[in-house]
């Protein structure tokens, strides 16, 4: 190893960094130096990214007996070798790029970020992403991968209604659920050949058949054999879909199965159902311990406003871009939360007229994820919905009282003050 010379201020003192790629990496070793106290030695080595060489990798590492490998988080290169070291018993870091980059102006090799890396890791000048345990792992790539087929099935369906609008049939005018039983046995006995408008109207079932007159209006078009042939590729399609739904389905009730108390917990939030509730648990996992605060976890799903000001001036700011997973799903139970009489709902209702649709979303999915944090935290906590009239009851009249005296005052341009009334002073 050769020698290094800058001062000892390292807070690791047995550290390694690895700059990944796809087909090879470079590690670079920062241990104290052998003979001279107080200084570092320092290795760089290169290996290849096959199982082979990266058990090579960690032998290695174990005859430098590492207490610490970083890594930046490079697209998927990153998991195998991460994963394998962690399965060889080494403390892991995942590092954001953006926190660890380079100072600019300087030379940029693999080697030179390898070394870069380990010096600001050794120095404690960075902070660990997130990377759940193994069983969150699976359980999060399940629910992502239902979630994509889930949207896949939309599509597949959207471009089923617009074959129909080609074809002049209003079927999804009159039908709210084209894909119900009667929707389905309409269109199939189409495919089949049959176009007679009547005739089809009449395979309406249960309360469908008193929409029988708009149905045979509906169903009057030009619909020929092509789009019957259009029709019948998209509805194999949404099937099969649909059954890969379903095993991905059951497969995540085997995942989830060791965390059936954090479901229940999150299930009793209102707007949360047990699919929302997999699929939280998924992304953040069932222990707060990376999280110290609830503020934490808003900040790192990006829920939470940032402040940027200067010159005594603020401007202009987002909550940046975090998980779009998560951000989904949240998005979900805020939009079923704004139509329920819940103190979440009137929250939502409240800032959606003074602040506007997104915004109003992004405070109460704050408030949602901070009620999520104390669940998890307690596994004896319970959700307890505090009423849609709790504003109304505890802020709603001071401002309304607030607001009469302001529009008297503009009106009488004079000062006005409040004083009870007699009657109420002598009874008290």
């Amino acid at each position: 190893m050769e020698e290094i010379t800058e001062e000892p201020v390292g807070l690791v003192e047995r550290v390694c960094a690895v700059d990944i790629g796809k087909a090879e990496l470079v590690a670079c070793v920062r241990v104290p130096h052998v003979s001279k106290p107080g200084r570092r030695a320092q290795e760089v080595r290169e290996y290849a990214t096959m199982t082979s060489s990266l058990l090579g990798l960690a032998d290695w590492l174990h005859r430098q007996q590492i207490e610490l490998v970083a890594m930046e988080a490079t697209s998927d290169y990153w998991k195998p070798v991460f994963y394998l070291l962690e399965a060889e018993g080494f403390e892991c870091w995942l590092l954001n790029a953006k926190h660890v980059k380079n100072v600019p102006g300087r030379p940029k090799t693999d080697k030179l970020d390898a070394v870069w890396l380990a010096k600001v890791v050794e120095r404690g000048m960075c902070r660990p992403s997130l990377v759940h345990p193994k069983p969150i792992r699976q359980l999060r790539d399940v629910t992502r991968y239902r979630r994509s087929l889930v949207r896949e099935q939309s599509r597949e369906k959207q471009r089923l209604e617009k074959i129909l609008e080609d074809a002049q049939i209003k079927l999804d005018s009159v039908i709210s659920n084209l894909h119900g039983v009667s929707g389905r046995q309409m269109l199939q006995a189409m495919i089949d050949g049959q176009r007679d408008p009547s005739v089809l109207a009449e395979m309406a079932h249960g309360v469908m058949r008193r929409k029988i007159p708009q149905l045979r209006e509906a169903l009057t078009g030009h619909f020929d054999d092509h789009h019957a042939f259009m029709c019948a590729a998209m509805l194999r399609r949404i099937d099969a879909l649909a059954a890969d739904i379903a095993q991905l389905d059951t497969r995540i009730e085997q995942l989830i199965a060791p965390f059936a108390q954090a479901v229940r917990q999150l299930d009793d939030i209102t707007g949360v159902g047990t699919r929302s509730a997999q699929e939280i648990i998924a992304e953040i996992g069932v222990s707060m311990s990376a999280f110290p605060t609830a503020a934490h976890l808003v900040s790192w799903a990006k829920f939470a406003p940032i402040d940027r000001q200067s010159a005594g001036k603020s401007k202009a700011s987002s909550t940046g871009k975090g998980n779009p997973w998560l951000a989904a799903t949240i998005g979900e139970v805020v939009a079923a939360l704004a139509r329920t009489d819940t103190f979440l709902g009137e929250r939502y209702r409240r800032l959606v007229r003074r602040r506007g649709k997104k915004r109003a979303i992004v405070a109460v999915g704050n408030s949602v994820l901070t009620i999520i944090w104390h669940l998890l935290s307690d596994p004896d906590a319970r959700y307890h919905d505090l009423g849609s009239d709790y504003h109304d009851a505890r802020i709603s009249k001071q401002r309304r009282q607030r607001d009469l005296v302001r529009q008297l005052e503009h009106l009488t341009g004079q000062k006005v003050t409040l004083q009870p009334r007699p009657e109420l002073t002598t009874a008290a």
